[in-house]
């Protein structure tokens, strides 16, 4: 059996979240550290690279015996190989596709500013000497569309992969999306699953079954507001 299983949803932003877009000059005055954005339109995205890094760290970390020792990604378990791919020893084609996220509530966000630039100190204890910074951030109520697709290459490794799946998303309300997350950047949630599969591999009925478990990971958001 071969087939695909499309997976939208709402991506929603809790607290400002920065994912750097990295910049190899700032003119005096400009944002230190400013968000990634789409090159065409300009407006922020959330690589789909982001979300497959941070979702399988979290995976790793869940199931590691000591997470002072996490493996590197080609020592990971099967179960995470299999949803996210592996180069080495034997390679491994990832059965999650992630897509960059794009920001889908533009028109209302405009009104107050799609960003903010938060101000950040650290201060040396030794010397009390400040090192000042300014960092960009998506506003807290920006939603992203999330999309991935699944391929479904035997459909006996179904149901152990949408519970690995889930799992992350789960996890990933619970910690935080992009840099400086223990200082509470970041915190986001999902909504508004949907499911649809193009070459109508699956009953309907199973269909609906998967589509009933995601249901669950809008119950997680750390932050429901």
């Amino acid at each position: 059996m071969y087939g695909k299983i499309i997976f939208n949803a709402d991506l929603k932003v809790l607290t400002g979240m920065h994912i750097g877009g990295g910049s190899a000059f700032s003119a005096i005055g400009a944002v230190d550290s400013p968000v990634v954005r789409d090159t065409i339109s300009r407006l922020p995205i959330i690589p789909g690279s982001s979300l497959k890094g941070k979702l399988r760290t979290l995976l790793a970390r869940s199931l590691a015996a000591d997470i002072t020792k996490l493996p590197e990604p080609n020592g990971d378990g099967k179960e995470i190989k299999r949803l996210f791919g592996a180069s080495a020893p034997d390679i491994v084609k990832s059965r999650l596709q992630f897509s960059d996220c794009f920001l889908k509530n533009k028109d209302e966000l405009e009104k107050v500013g799609l960003t903010e630039v938060k101000f950040e100190n650290t201060i040396s204890r030794s010397t009390s000497v400040a090192n000042p910074r300014q960092i960009e951030r998506v506003i807290s109520g920006s939603v992203f569309g999330f999309c991935v697709v699944y391929d479904l290459e035997n459909e006996a490794d179904l149901e152990e992969d949408m519970e690995y799946f889930i799992k992350g998303l789960k996890l990933l309300q619970m910690d935080y999306l992009g840099g400086h997350g223990t200082r509470g950047y970041g915190r986001v949630s999902f909504e508004n699953f949907k499911l649809k599969q193009p070459e109508k591999s699956l009953t309907e009925e199973k269909l609906q079954e998967i589509s009933n478990l995601f249901k669950e990971v809008e119950k997680y958001a750390l932050l429901p507001v």
